[in-house]
């Protein structure tokens, strides 16, 4: 039975080699085989060897499932991405808030990337948007929580929603990707 490849991609080598050679001088003696996979995947940015291979194979697995690649030049955590992906329905919409910060802040820029640009709403027509895309009825709870991360912007009194134009960062980028060849 041949054992799947895990690729280690280095994007800078010099830090790579400072905490690899940093964690080597700690060791008292020669670190075993398990020892020294933990040691390169913790100087690559993995908590150990087990973070990186299971980040690597939900990579695997989203690239199979996608009809693109799934790839980003920047770090990205494909094993939350496929844990953020079942919280949305086949057509793409929210089924359920999830308890982890992260994962909400990744369906908030996936709620981000589906309002037009140089659009202003009122709060109904934003609510009114917002529910055609979750399934759990809380559009406050999405349209505060857009706001507060700095996705949308409102008027004091919170008349007027704008999208606020930037470039989402690689794991929204990748999570948006997947949904769009969804729905």
């Amino acid at each position: 039975m041949t054992r799947p490849s895990i690729p280690l991609a280095i994007e800078d080598i010099s830090a790579f080699s400072r905490a690899l050679a940093h964690q080597l001088r700690a060791a008292e003696a020669a670190p075993s085989h398990l020892s020294l996979m933990n040691m390169l995947a913790r100087a690559g940015g993995f908590r150990n060897f087990q973070h990186l291979r299971a980040d690597r194979l939900a990579e695997d697995r989203l690239t199979d499932a996608a009809a693109a690649p799934v790839t980003d030049p920047d770090p990205v955590n494909h094993r939350r991405i496929e844990r953020t992906l079942t919280h949305f329905d086949a057509d793409g919409r929210l089924l359920r808030w999830p308890s982890r910060r992260a994962m909400q802040v990744l369906c908030l820029w996936a709620l981000w990337a589906r309002l037009p640009a140089g659009q202003t709403w009122t709060e109904r027509q934003v609510n009114e948007r917002l529910n055609a895309w979750h399934l759990f009825g809380d559009a406050a709870l999405l349209r505060r929580d857009l706001f507060e991360t700095g996705l949308v912007t409102r008027r004091r009194d919170g008349s007027d929603y704008r999208r606020i134009e930037q470039a989402p960062p690689a794991e929204p980028r990748v999570l948006i990707r997947l949904l769009a060849q969804r729905g």
